[in-house]
């Protein structure tokens, strides 16, 4: 008993991610690093309505829930109305911009909850992903100029110590639709907070780059592939990629390394699990787990710093009482219930690949594959050195050049990406080799072929599965 007890009192004091120093942008300005010089791979988990919809006892579980699933950054809107409220019927603003008495004696306020969430993610060794405000609140002019340095001040002086903060401006909305808002609030805060990133959450479709690849407070760049199928098109005028290529969202990072310069870039609103194809039509299909998890393994693949998830019903935190803005209610399925579907907890499986081999010297490489395919078909990938991985989503014949990294034999693994699960297919000659998964049902199993060069040592022949990365959670005191 007392040695479990030791054991628990230790796994509880885990390191924190911000042990390793402030998080900043890497040497070849292509990924996220810490200042010692350990990689951070970003994995995000969308929680939106966080802050409005969950009380103290829901979030501390959710944020629980996210470290377990191996999630290091959980995305929220800090505020999505003027004023928002949440469950505690406490609103942002009690005086319009002005922040002076906030802090009310005998009162559990909007900000002292947020201060709670933000707390309990750093427990759990999750940074805060804070959209500052909801960007239709922006374009519907409800935040102006001078309003915001007033609430650029305000969060920058209230987070600027917290060491799991990541600001984000945007929140859905062009980078040219109110553009001097957008720069009055991240210099304000930048200016005020020297210890935290910066990016840009824009528009669906877009990136960043499009408007911000030159301004000074923005340190990575996030785009938001989006959630419509091949073909999607729903009537845009201005649609601002070529027909078709809706759900390829690899040639976001591709078009975000042509501005220069060059900065990490991940994908920050991809197709969220369970959410109908192109959101507005609840008889559309849903995306599924096998979709959320093609769109992190392209985009990342594709030489993303990292990626986030979401789900329909736990990014806006649903439960009895409330209504959906997309598919089903909160009495249908709740964001409890969606912590349980497949896709929530695959993600921390890639996470486990990239960090497995040596992080920072990684490139995307599709010359390594011969005779390849569009759409579904489309075979990525990825190397370093002396490791190469390609992932496949369909299943199709893989015709790879091996002598693409060193070596003259190479050790050859398929991972499932569903489950994480290893096989070793043996020892092959550097050269052009085809390969083949067969899969073992009608579902999708898509998942990564992998070839280390055999004189390195990063995974073993009778490996099954990745190591994971080492987190666990504080365990619930039932006493308390």
């Amino acid at each position: 008993m007392i040695l479990s007890l030791v054991m628990l009192t230790v796994s509880a004091q885990a390191g924190k991610p911000w042990d390793n120093g402030k998080l900043r942008v890497s040497d070849n300005q292509r990924y996220l690093q810490f200042d010692n010089g350990q990689p951070f791979f970003w994995l995000g988990e969308t929680g939106w309505l966080l802050p409005e919809r969950l009380d103290r006892a829901e979030a501390e579980w959710y944020l629980q829930s996210c470290a377990k699933a191996g999630y290091n950054v959980v995305q929220v809107q800090t505020i999505d109305g003027v004023p928002a409220y949440n469950i505690y019927g406490q609103m942002s603003n009690i005086d319009g911009w002005n922040f002076k008495d906030i802090n009310r004696k005998g009162v559990y306020g909007y900000w002292d909850h947020m201060d709670y969430i933000v707390d309990m993610a750093a427990q759990h060794g999750i940074y805060i992903g804070m959209v500052c405000i909801w960007g239709g609140l922006v374009k519907a002019g409800l935040l102006s100029v001078d309003d915001a340095k007033k609430y650029g001040t305000f969060l920058a002086n209230r987070y600027k110590n917290k060491p799991n903060i990541i600001w984000f401006m945007g929140g859905d909305i062009q980078g040219d639709i109110k553009p001097e808002v957008w720069e009055a609030l991240a210099t304000t805060i930048k200016s005020i907070d020297k210890n935290h990133l910066m990016t840009y959450h824009p528009r669906g479709r877009y990136t960043s780059a499009k408007w911000w690849s030159k301004a000074s407070w923005i340190d990575f760049h996030t785009f938001q592939s989006g959630h419509r199928r091949y073909g999607q098109r729903m009537g845009n005028a201005d649609y601002p990629i070529p027909d078709n290529t809706e759900e390829d969202n690899w040639m976001y990072v591709d078009s975000t390394w042509k501005y220069n310069p060059i900065k990490p870039v991940l994908d920050a609103e991809p197709s969220y699990e369970d959410i109908p194809k192109g959101l507005h039509d609840a008889n559309e299909g849903r995306w599924q787990d096998y979709d959320v998890r093609r769109y992190a393994y392209w985009s990342v693949f594709a030489g993303s710093c990292g990626h986030t998830y979401g789900h329909n019903a736990i990014m806006q935190m649903l439960k009895p009482g409330y209504p959906t803005s997309y598919g089903d209610a909160g009495d249908v399925k709740s964001w409890y219930q969606g912590l349980k579907d497949p896709g929530y907890s695959q993600m921390q499986y890639l996470k486990r690949l990239i960090l497995s081999f040596p992080y920072f010297e990684r490139v995307p490489d599709q010359s390594i594959i011969q005779e390849n395919g569009e759409q579904y078909n489309r075979l990525i990938a990825t190397r370093g050195s002396d490791y190469l991985l390609v992932y496949n989503y369909n299943g199709n014949v893989m015709k790879i050049d091996l002598t693409k990294i060193s070596g003259d034999k190479k050790n050859v693994w398929w991972m499932t990406a569903a489950t994480g699960k290893l096989k070793y297919l043996g020892e092959y000659d550097s050269k052009v080799l085809t390969f083949r998964y067969h899969p073992q049902s009608a579902r999708i199993e898509d998942g990564v072929l992998i070839a280390i060069d055999v004189a390195k040592d990063y995974l073993t022949k009778d490996q099954t599965e990745l190591s994971p990365d080492g987190y666990k959670a504080k365990e619930r005191d039932l006493n308390e």
